[in-house]
């Protein structure tokens, strides 16, 4: 897949009225049980197996959308196959009090993946754009005197930009992928999450309310989208009325992303292959099971045949 179509690394504007929420591209059937959809899952798997034995480098991938777009979905679908050791999800949502008493990232630092792992942000640092410019909390948050609130959205798209800038610099790659649905899906799913008993937890008044604001949060993920891409930290914006594409397209972008960081399994040196080597034989000699020893055998040649052109 091309995901060109859907990056936005600084060189060109995002108009979210254009932006098809619906587009399925050449695809018009759901792609979940595909070879495509598998093939693309057991390729990140062996990415990512490599990353982490390598440790060279961290990848943080924030999603941002509205209620009901499919993040939690998106997550679980395509990330779940993945060994936990080097993969959290990290859920940002209202600041409590006590983060409210610190600077916006201080809540987010603890959770910036080492060397080797992948950290999921379902929500970020971003929401001080989004939702922080729809309802100008900033007005009613403690600063100093010399911050004026006119500054203040603006002042922190220079320092997001700066802080992934930070990252990057640092080994740690940020990629950012915005759901983006339509206002009617949105009220499908809404309704559908209150039509199913089960489902009904998932919904909340705060949730509709918001709908109020829909264009607003509109411009502000255009807004967000277009201040702070840039090339060593694109976001994606990702059409997803149809959750099976989206999740296609996810999966896709992670694949893209882990393939450009070339990730490779450690190579040991000469001392310790020679070692390993003799370590090796002394455990097939010890074993006094012949049938086992055949077994491992059969394993081997088998190995270098698939290896051989």
């Amino acid at each position: 897949m091309n995901i060109s179509k859907f990056k936005y690394d600084g060189t060109k504007e995002f108009k979210i009225k254009e932006a098809s929420t619906k587009y399925t591209g050449k695809y018009s059937d759901n792609l979940s049980d595909s070879p495509l959809f598998a093939e693309s899952i057991s390729n990140i798997r062996e990415l990512q197996e490599k990353m982490y034995a390598q440790k060279n480098e961290g990848l943080v991938i924030i999603f941002q959308a509205t209620d009901a777009a499919g993040k939690d979905g998106v997550i679980r679908t395509v990330f779940s196959i993945l060994s936990p050791h080097g993969v959290q999800e990290h859920c940002f949502k209202t600041p409590s009090s006590t983060e409210l008493a610190h600077d916006y990232m201080w809540r987010i630092w603890p959770h910036l993946p080492a060397k080797g792992d992948i950290a999921l942000f379902n929500r970020s640092y971003y929401e001080e754009v989004i939702i922080g410019k729809v309802h100008q909390l900033y007005k009613n948050q403690k600063k100093a005197d010399r911050i004026k609130n006119k500054t203040v959205i603006e002042n922190r798209y220079e320092q997001i930009r700066n802080i992934e800038k930070y990252l990057y610099e640092n080994s740690i790659q940020v990629v950012k992928i915005f759901l983006n649905i339509s206002k009617d899906e949105q009220a499908e799913r809404f309704i559908s999450r209150i039509d199913e008993k089960a489902k009904n937890w998932k919904i909340s008044p705060a949730d509709i309310k918001e709908r109020e604001y829909w264009d607003d949060y509109q411009k502000a993920f255009e807004d967000m989208v277009n201040n702070t891409s840039s090339k060593i930290a694109p976001w994606y914006v990702v059409p997803a009325d149809h959750k099976w594409y989206a999740r296609y397209v996810v999966s896709e972008i992670v694949r893209s992303t882990l393939q450009s960081m070339n990730p490779r399994f450690p190579e040991i040196g000469d001392d310790a292959m020679e070692y390993v080597t003799a370590a090796r034989q002394q455990l097939f000699d010890s074993i006094t099971d012949e049938k086992l020893k055949e077994k491992i055998t059969t394993k081997l040649e088998k190995k270098k045949k698939q290896k051989s052109p």
